[in-house]
C-alpha cells in the first residue's frame, strides 16, 4: 500500500485549520482515512474558547481512533460518536448553541479486505479510481446548489442554511448532522486507488477549471499530491489582482490532498 498526504496553510501566520490522517490497524487488515477542513469563522467570534484548529484535531483524532477500532460501527455512528465525544471535551467552556461554534466538513474512508465504506459532508472530495482507470467523484454539493442571491451575508446563511434542511451541513456539535452525509460503499475488488482533496485543493477544478475530476486524479497520481497543492498556489497567485476566477473568496486556502493505493 502507498499513502501520501499533503497539507498546506493558506498563510503561513495563521494555523492550518484542515487534519487529515491514514490509519492503518497493527493487524494489518484494512485501514482508515479521515479529512477535516476547518470553517473559519467570520468576525465577531464563535462562542468558542478555543480555535477552529483545536475543533479539527479532536474530531480528527477521535474519527480515526474510531475508524480503527470499532468495525461494528457505521460510519455515521462513527462521526455521531466522534461529533459527541469533541462536544463533552469543551460544552463546559463553550457556547455549542452558536451557529458558528467550531465546525468542520468531513471525508471519511474505512477499507476491508473486501469492502470500501465511506461518507462526505460538505464541500471536501472524495475520488475513487477503478481498475480500469475510470474516476468517480463522491460528493456533497448541497452547498453548491445554495442559490448565490441567499448567501448575501454571514449571519443570513447562519440562520437559514447552515446545518438546515434545505441548506448544507457541517460536524459542529450535533451529532445528528451525521444522518445527512453522503455514504455508501464499494467492493475493495472495485477500487484501485483514492483521493480525498479539502476545496482549497479541488479550486484546480472548481475555481480555475483547469479540467474535471478525472483530470485531477491523474495529476495526483503521476505529479503527487504536492504538485496539486503548487498548481493551485500558482494560479491563485497569478490572479489575486484581478479576482478573474477568485472574486471574493481569500486568495489562498488551507490545502489539503490524501492519496492511497493499494
Amino acid at each position: 500500500m502507498r499513502t501520501e498526504l499533503v497539507s498546506e496553510p493558506g498563510d503561513p501566520a495563521h494555523p492550518n485549520e484542515d487534519f487529515a490522517s491514514v490509519g492503518l490497524p497493527a493487524s494489518g487488515q484494512g485501514g482508515a482515512l479521515v479529512l477535516l477542513d476547518g470553517v473559519t469563522p467570520p468576525a465577531g467570534g464563535d462562542g468558542c474558547v478555543h480555535s477552529v484548529s483545536w475543533f479539527s484535531a479532536h474530531l480528527g483524532g477521535a474519527l480515526t481512533e474510531l475508524s480503527l477500532t470499532r468495525r461494528d460501527l457505521t460510519l455515521p455512528e462513527i462521526l455521531a460518536r466522534a461529533i459527541s465525544r469533541t462536544a463533552g471535551a469543551h460544552a463546559g467552556t463553550c457556547d455549542l448553541s452558536h451557529p458558528r461554534t467550531p465546525q468542520a466538513t468531513v471525508v471519511l474512508v474505512r477499507w476491508s479486505a473486501t469492502e470500501v465504506e465511506y461518507l462526505v459532508l460538505s464541500d471536501s472530495a472524495l475520488l475513487l479510481e477503478s481498475p480500469d482507470g475510470s474516476v468517480l467523484p463522491l460528493l456533497d454539493d448541497r452547498l453548491s446548489r445554495v442559490p448565490l442571491a441567499t448567501l448575501t451575508s454571514a449571519a443570513r446563511t447562519d440562520a437559514t442554511l447552515r446545518n438546515k434542511e434545505g441548506g448544507f451541513f457541517t460536524a459542529a456539535a450535533d451529532p445528528w448532522v451525521a444522518t445527512r452525509a453522503v455514504t455508501g460503499s464499494a467492493p475493495r475488488s472495485a477500487v484501485r486507488a483514492l483521493a480525498a482533496l479539502t476545496d482549497g485543493a479541488t479550486r484546480w477544478v472548481e475555481t480555475f477549471g483547469e479540467g474535471d475530476w478525472a483530470d485531477l486524479f491523474a495529476l495526483v497520481r503521476k505529479e503527487g499530491a504536492q504538485a496539486v497543492v503548487d498548481r493551485v498556489r500558482a494560479l491563485e497567485t497569478a490572479d489575486a489582482e484581478q479576482r478573474v476566477r477568485l472574486g471574493r473568496s481569500k486568495t489562498h486556502d488551507d490545502a489539503t490532498a490524501v492519496f492511497v493505493e493499494w
